[in-house]
């Protein structure tokens, strides 16, 4: 028993940076994982031609929808299987299991039918180019009809973050970007005496990578997550569960799907000038995922560790938690900033950019990467405020940015002053994002944070009365 409440109480005794580091590093080096299969993927179909580049780069989108539905539904599933484990109610949380697998397949099912009589109107709204249109089409339909495995990997990985068992995920991750990784030349270029399927071959190296690891997800659950039942055997939907797990999972998928339309608003704006500033892009988001998602892995573990500490009315950890956590952010963006500053032709010729690609995507990199100063912070302090409970901070802050700060300002440069221009939309926004974000922190901060300080010295004070 004394082992089960040391374990429990660790983010409450342990010290801070030894703290932030166990439960956060699991979390980078899985997103890191999942970074390089996404970059690699881009490299091998630049190697096809721009025309395949600029197709994938433009269903970014609809991947990003995918993953913040499955995300954002996973994180009501996690929120009330956690609260009914921790109070002891099993049957509570295996029936929130099964509903939330059963919301998975759901998803699946609308997803696939939105691929499969919507994937060429997606491309054909996007751009004339019969040839984007062709690979774009391929690659869609093949991710939205087999995208089985995104939903119900992302899913089960809940489940196990639920129980604790997050060392489970990071196999599971790492064995389907590992498969991903290899799959793609094979399939793309036909080595080994198999066909060459070009683009349709990177999209069928990720769902296989996927099917992989929704497999081993579906075994660790079934053998080793042992305080989960998940036979699905006589299920039936439960209504109130459904709207339970909506309720903290909406606001969730709403927050990730905005960077879907702004990503989609920005690439319409971009083709105005060429297919080849559209493939800058979706390169330059691929290469800040390697800088961005350690800061996401960061914050995985910041959060609980920050509400841990909230409700232990705690604030000196609290804010060394927030001031440690916002100085490694930092750091990590300014190793970003000198790498897209001192070597961005180095990171556009991973993927076989032309003379023309060069010209636009050196000074784009440069220009976007400033952005990264404003950008750590900004993560952090949206991330505290899920933590302490104000997840609708970061929604204004993430709407104010993408959609009334980076589209209006790209499209007004793009017409007055030339797609030179339309880059410095990025860092703009991430000025506003910053001063917005302050201002919030601020706020939280006078109600929430420094009421701590005055109920501990009050309870000192009348600790100190009772004993005199």
């Amino acid at each position: 028993m004394e082992k089960t409440i040391q374990k429990e109480n660790k983010m409450g005794v342990m010290p801070v940076p030894k703290l932030l580091i166990t439960m956060s590093l699991p979390m980078i080096i899985s997103m890191l994982v999942q970074a390089l299969y996404n970059v690699v993927d881009s490299v091998f179909v630049a190697q096809i031609n721009e025309a395949a580049l600029t197709a994938v780069s433009l269903a970014f989108p609809v991947q990003n929808l995918m993953i913040a539905i499955s995300a954002g539904t996973g994180v009501g599933i996690n929120a009330l299987l956690s609260r009914n484990l921790g109070e002891k109610k099993f049957d509570e949380a295996n029936a929130v299991a099964r509903n939330g697998l059963f919301l998975g397949m759901l998803s699946y099912v609308v997803m696939a039918l939105l691929g499969l009589f919507g994937s060429h109107l997606f491309f054909t709204v996007q751009t004339e180019d019969p040839v984007i249109i062709r690979y774009g089409t391929q690659y869609m339909l093949i991710i939205t009809v087999a995208s089985i495995g995104i939903f119900m990997q992302i899913t089960f990985e809940r489940l196990m973050q639920s129980t604790g068992k997050t060392i489970y995920n990071m196999i599971t991750q790492g064995t389907g970007a590992v498969i991903n990784i290899v799959l793609d030349p094979i399939l793309i270029f036909g080595l080994f005496g198999l066909p060459r399927m070009e683009v349709a071959g990177a999209a069928l190296a990720t769902v296989i990578g996927q099917l992989v690891a929704v497999t081993m997800s579906l075994y660790f659950n079934c053998k080793k997550n042992t305080e989960l039942n998940i036979n699905m055997k006589g299920f039936r939907p439960n209504k109130i569960i459904i709207a339970n797990i909506y309720k903290v999972g909406v606001p969730s998928i709403i927050m990730q799907s905005i960077g879907s339309i702004m990503v989609f608003g920005m690439n319409k704006i971009l083709m105005i000038f060429s297919s080849t500033a559209t493939a800058v892009f979706g390169v330059y988001f691929k290469l800040q995922s390697f800088i961005f998602m350690p800061i996401f892995g960061l914050n995985n573990g910041m959060i609980p560790i920050v509400a841990y500490n909230y409700g232990a009315r705690d604030k000196k950890r609290i804010m060394k938690t927030i001031d440690l956590s916002v100085l490694i952010a930092i750091g990590i963006m300014i190793i970003g900033l000198g790498i897209f500053q001192f070597f961005p032709a180095q990171l556009l010729k991973l993927f076989d950019a032309s003379e023309h690609m060069l010209e636009i995507g050196v000074p784009a990199l440069r220009i976007i990467s400033l952005s990264f100063i404003f950008a750590g912070y900004c993560i952090i302090v949206g991330s505290v405020f899920q933590a302490l409970g104000n997840g609708v901070y970061s929604l204004i802050v993430s709407v104010a940015r993408q959609l009334f700060v980076i589209l209006p300002v790209a499209y007004i440069f793009a017409e007055l002053f030339g797609l030179h221009m339309v880059w410095w939309s990025i860092p703009i926004a991430e000025i506003v994002s910053v001063v917005l974000s302050s201002l919030l922190f601020k706020r939280i901060k006078r109600q929430k944070i420094t009421p701590l300080e005055i109920e501990s010295k009050s309870g000192s004070s009348t600790a100190k009365s009772a004993a005199e």
